[in-house]
């Protein structure tokens, strides 16, 4: 079979993750269809899960890490009275006990001592690694994959409806949360155990309101129906403050130079003079434009803003 035609492709595109797929195999399925050259995805997403999935293209790959430590949202399904091997549906149950008689306020009352930030230990079917294998690999083949807690934050936690044994939150929270933890502790503290039955990740910053494109509509588009719906490379950094060099400075700092400047220290999005999209810089104490990534972004691209 010859091999498929790649083509340069820069931007983000905000995907409605399907149920079933690994983070990877719809980054995958997307860079196949974009025909794209390179690309990645901004922290995974659980088979289980759907909802917001940002993916990275081309010189967009480069911000991937910014948005990796960024706020998100969910909305989650937990079933009360089951503990579950993985933490959620997927998994065997182990154990099984009765649901106390519990209320909106004492659900809210236990609710409330996870806001904020908690020690939490992962799942141990995660990806997380080591040694360089994933935990889940090691879960698998019967290894003792005792977890480390570790400290997140957790910005809010509203109950959006009760029924037993089935509760929904929404969840506020920053990188490194699991939300199978969050159910299986939520269990525990309400005294009957818990696992997570449904995941939908609602946004994640800069992206709060984001307008997601699903698998089986970009399967029906054209490429430049595909183009059309890509975010420029910026729109990663939309929390830093703009700043725009003249000829000069974008040629210092094109080639890695720093460039002296009178700003307030601090990370901008630095433009060349023509309003492409240059740099991600610094502004340091030493009253230098430093840079930290440099794009190469084509001059007849979309505008950058």
């Amino acid at each position: 079979m010859p091999r498929q035609f790649r083509r340069p492709v820069h931007g983000i595109l905000l995907l409605d993750k399907p149920q079933g797929l690994s983070s990877n195999q719809a980054l995958q399925a997307c860079r196949r269809l974009f025909q794209a050259a390179k690309a990645g995805h901004t922290g995974s997403l659980d088979p289980m899960a759907t909802g917001l999935l940002p993916l990275c293209f081309g010189e967009a790959t480069k911000v991937a890490g910014l948005l990796l430590g960024s706020r998100k949202a969910y909305v989650a399904e937990c079933k009360l009275g089951e503990t579950t091997r993985t933490d959620d549906a997927e998994g065997e149950v182990l154990v099984q006990r009765e649901v106390p008689a519990l209320d909106v306020d004492a659900i809210g009352q236990a609710v409330r001592r996870f806001i904020g930030t908690i020690d939490q230990v992962p799942p141990a079917f995660s990806a997380l690694k080591r040694d360089g294998v994933p935990m889940y690999v090691r879960a698998r083949r019967g290894e003792d994959v005792a977890m480390s807690a570790r400290p997140v934050q957790i910005h809010d936690i509203t109950l959006l409806s009760w029924q037993k044994p089935f509760l929904r939150l929404h969840i506020t929270c920053g990188s490194g949360t699991y939300i199978r933890s969050l159910a299986r502790d939520l269990g525990e503290a309400l005294g009957c155990g818990a696992h997570l039955t449904a995941l939908r990740r609602e946004w994640v910053d800069p992206f709060t309101q984001p307008v997601m494109h699903t698998l089986d509509a970009l399967e029906d588009m054209t490429i430049p129906q595909l183009d059309d719906l890509l975010l420029p490379v910026d729109a990663g950094l939309g929390a830093m403050p703009p700043v725009h060099l003249d000829a000069a400075a974008s040629q210092a700092l094109a080639h890695g130079r720093s460039v002296p400047m009178d700003m307030e220290e601090g990370r901008y999005r630095a433009y060349a003079q023509g309003g492409q999209l240059l740099a991600l810089a610094e502004m340091r104490q030493d009253g230098c434009l430093h840079v930290l990534r440099g794009f190469n972004l084509p001059e007849n691209g979309p505008e950058q803003t």
